[in-house]
């Protein structure tokens, strides 16, 4: 294996989105959570959300998105030669290997090897960084598959009111195709942030070592996600994940040579409006006009990212020359920004 330490220009070759095509409507939820379906609307920001449909396993949505990413980029799975699986941990089967049966499923391409990653919703841009991080050590690695399945839209429990800021969680696949020696849509600075002091306000009671699965915990309906504590969570959290929001993307930017007066779109995670709003005027952005809002599909966990930058093409808010900014934000807590310059750079 050749090692080496000099710089090679990394970019984003292709990407891929699938999206379920079932919905929970806010009517739905309203009915479900006794939350008025104006307030799901204007404060949650959610007119519908994705569910995902009979065939919509984790996994196989990221290969969804996966085989439309090579489609785009003129590809075939032999042309990987790294797979990192940055999605869910919410799979198909407990201790599979997602990203070995993303393998499997691509039809197990014979270059590529792969294995899993995870940060919760911010696992994807992990990924993307070990990518880089990969490419400028190893001369071999020129071409490596980050995709993504998520449907933790299973683990609500619409009856829970504790967990009530998590109705937004939806369904949906994403993939990128990252290219070593690529000068198009370039991947500069990624920054990451994750706070210890989170680690136990979300979670899922039952299925581990501490409490096992049981006809009881099932009864309790302890197997959906849970916050022991919303108004503490709320109180030590609020202010302090906007400002790490800022902090990252700041730290994103200063990493690549630029600073906020030159982002141009702001691909955002979907989260309450407010929020939201916030965070974008926070960086110096249009939350509207420089952004993407997901009222129709809810927030799709590591997803968000591509989803947005997929609709920022589509609708032209993202041209070529622009300065794309991705950010994140798991449970844990946790919170990343990317920086990625987007068309041809000479």
């Amino acid at each position: 294996m050749n090692f080496f330490l000099n710089y090679r220009s990394v970019g984003l070759e292709a990407w891929g989105v699938y999206i379920p095509k079932e919905r929970h409507t806010s009517e739905y939820i309203s009915q479900k959570t006794g939350i008025p379906k104006n307030i799901i609307e204007e404060k949650f920001g959610l007119k519908s959300k994705t569910v995902p449909g009979p065939d919509d396993h984790t996994v196989a949505m990221g290969a969804k998105a996966s085989f439309q990413a090579l489609e785009r980029a003129n590809l075939s799975p032999e042309d990987l030669d790294l797979i990192i699986w940055a999605g869910e941990v919410y799979a198909e089967r407990p201790m599979m290997t997602y990203g070995i049966k993303l393998q499997q499923l691509l039809g197990n391409p014979s270059k590529a090897w792969a294995f899993d990653i995870n940060q919760r919703c911010g696992t994807f841009l992990v990924g993307m960084l070990l990518a880089k991080s990969l490419m400028q050590t190893d001369s071999n690695i020129k071409r490596v598959l980050v995709a993504s399945g998520y449907r933790n839209s299973d683990l609500i429990d619409y009856k829970n009111l504790r967990s009530r800021f998590m109705i937004n969680l939806a369904a949906s696949g994403v993939a990128a195709i990252v290219r070593a020696d690529y000068k198009i849509n370039e991947i500069l600075g990624i920054s990451a942030i994750s706070d210890g002091r989170f680690a136990d306000d979300v979670y899922v009671p039952a299925g581990g070592t501490i409490q096992p699965i049981s006809a009881e915990a099932i009864e309790n309906r302890q197997i959906y996600l849970d916050v022991p504590d919303p108004g503490g969570l709320k109180g030590r959290l609020d202010k302090f994940s906007m400002d790490s929001f800022v902090r990252v993307i700041e730290d994103a930017l200063k990493k690549s040579g630029f600073s906020r007066d030159d982002i141009d779109y702001l691909a955002l995670l979907h989260m309450k409006r407010s929020a939201f709003e916030y965070v974008a005027k926070a960086v110096g952005v249009d939350p509207y006009k420089q952004s993407t809002y997901f009222e129709d599909i809810g927030h799709n966990g590591q997803n968000d990212g591509i989803i947005s930058i997929e609709r920022g093409i589509k609708s032209g808010k993202i041209k070529n020359g622009d300065i794309v900014i991705i950010t994140a934000a798991g449970i844990g807590w946790a919170w990343n920004a990317g920086v990625i310059k987007w068309g041809k750079n000479d």
